[in-house]
């Protein structure tokens, strides 16, 4: 018998502003190459009166990559969506779950949750704009209220008339009021259940967790149940984390990188590339990967080499010659 094909959603970095940006995805793709990528948001208004190139260029070894947008007007999100199919990405993702009040002001993120109809016209726009998939990144819920009615019916709202088949859950509520972003991924409780019930009730709809894992452990367990997996900021402050992601839960014969070093010493030639072809200063691509070394005897100190401004105007591989040096042997006491 013949093994099912892995859904494309299966496993995938969460959309993170300020983080996720493309010197951030090319570092998690030498460590991990089948693993979906998200940009950050990107709001209608920047594509539509911004710089085009700045906010959607991006490296071919990213693929598969996805493009997150925030906007809420349906119109202007398709026109959006044709210039996510000129740049050749490979999903767009609609944000219905961000909570910040700069995003509230805007009337999109996890407000639309409110207005199904509108998600699901907007989602309408955007599948008839291109052939590319258009995804939904959600809560499951807004406000303090723990209703599942609430986010099953905008799953099914959206499904019915907008079209879509993949919901990215993030298994918290969004407190629109008196909680910072920061506090939202932390403070409302996460309640995967939610998630599992939507899977059962919506049997033909494809479902990613988003929220709270951390480890290879939590992930196998979503799978058993699940479509796909998200993961945000333990990818992105440990990103050796997801060494082990294409063998073990992707399908391939053999990890992206053998070794850190391997993935330090590519992403710092990447880095040397980026200045010299666009002026980039490499302090500005080095943080990405402050967490590459957690947990090895030395981490700290190179961390601290990496992050010395004196050392900002040195050629950037003379910085890591330096930060390789206060890694110390396999068997010496770990750090943080």
């Amino acid at each position: 018998m013949t093994a099912e094909p892995l859904s494309p959603w299966r496993l995938s970095v969460a959309p993170m502003m300020d983080w996720t940006d493309r010197h951030c995805r090319v570092l998690h793709r030498l460590i991990t190459r089948r693993t979906r990528l998200y940009t950050e948001m990107v709001t209608t208004g920047a594509l539509l009166h911004g710089d085009v190139p700045r906010h959607l260029d991006f490296d071919a070894a990213e693929h598969p990559l996805a493009l997150q947008l925030g906007g809420s007007e349906p119109e202007d999100l398709a026109a959006c969506a044709r210039l996510a199919a000129r740049w050749g990405y490979d999903e767009i993702n609609l944000n219905c779950g961000c909570p910040s009040e700069r995003v509230q002001r805007g009337a999109f993120g996890a407000c639309l949750m409110a207005e199904p109809q509108l998600v699901a016209r907007c989602v309408a726009a955007m599948r008839e704009a291109t052939a590319l998939p258009v995804t939904v990144k959600h809560r499951i819920g807004i406000g303090r209220e723990a209703s599942y009615g609430f986010v099953r019916d905008f799953v099914g709202t959206v499904a019915e008339q907008g079209g879509c088949t993949v919901f990215v859950v993030h298994a918290r509520n969004a407190w629109l009021q008196g909680l910072s972003p920061k506090e939202n991924r932390e403070v409302p409780p996460l309640r995967y259940e939610v998630v599992r019930q939507l899977a059962a009730d919506f049997p033909d709809l494809q479902f990613v967790v988003n929220g709270g894992l951390r480890t290879a452990e939590q992930i196998e367990a979503q799978l058993q149940d699940l479509d796909g997996a998200m993961v945000g900021r333990e990818a992105y402050h440990n990103p050796w984390s997801m060494a082990d992601w294409d063998t073990r839960f992707l399908g391939a014969s053999a990890p992206a990188a053998p070794d850190r070093e391997a993935v330090e010493d590519a992403f710092v030639a990447y880095m040397a590339r980026e200045s010299a072809a666009r002026g980039t200063p490499w302090a500005h691509m080095s943080r990405h990967m402050l967490g590459l070394w957690n947990g090895v005897a030395g981490a700290r100190r190179w961390r601290q080499v990496w992050s010395d401004h004196r050392l900002k105007a040195r050629p950037v591989h003379e910085v890591q010659a330096l930060a390789r040096a206060c890694l110390r042997p396999a068997g010496a006491t770990a750090e943080a």
